[in-house]
């Protein structure tokens, strides 16, 4: 994961303090994650949380969690301005929708497969030859005759 600590600071202010329109001390606690290059970062957030929570939230984990807490209120940020009703909990509940659909297609899918597997073996014997050859006059062979798709028909 890339740490902003470790990149060394400009002497241009952070993107919070020149949206909030303030001297950046070297000791600014919005510096390291709201780097000058990414104003809209730092606007996204403010606008969802303000600066004065955004503050406090940073203030209540430790260091070593902050990284991850910035990335966390953007993330957050972007969702709930993209969609103000439901935010994470929207796209949360989209993809289990969509992961209940999806489980859904396999089962159909399952049960055609065995549907078909459970077919075909009627038509074969223990060998792969034809049980019903000598009723439909299809010729003894490994297998049944199958077109360019690999469906199955008969005579």
């Amino acid at each position: 994961m890339k740490s902003y600590q470790e990149q060394p600071r400009s002497s241009s202010s952070c993107a919070a303090c020149k949206f909030l329109k303030r001297r950046c001390t070297p000791n600014c606690q919005f510096a390291p994650y709201f780097r000058s290059d990414e104003p809209k970062k730092f606007a996204k957030v403010h606008k969802v949380f303000g600066a004065s929570n955004v503050s406090k939230i940073l203030n209540e984990v430790g260091e070593d969690q902050r990284e991850d807490t910035v990335n966390s209120l953007v993330y957050e940020a972007e969702v709930r301005l993209r969609d103000p009703v439901y935010g994470c909990i929207g796209a949360i509940a989209l993809l289990q929708h969509r992961m209940v659909e999806l489980q859904h297609d396999l089962i159909l899918a399952r049960a055609r497969l065995a549907s078909y597997v459970g077919h075909r073996s009627l038509f074969l014997d223990d060998h792969g030859g034809s049980l019903m050859a000598p009723f439909l006059d299809i010729p003894e062979s490994n297998s049944l005759p199958s077109d360019q798709f690999g469906r199955f028909h008969f005579p």
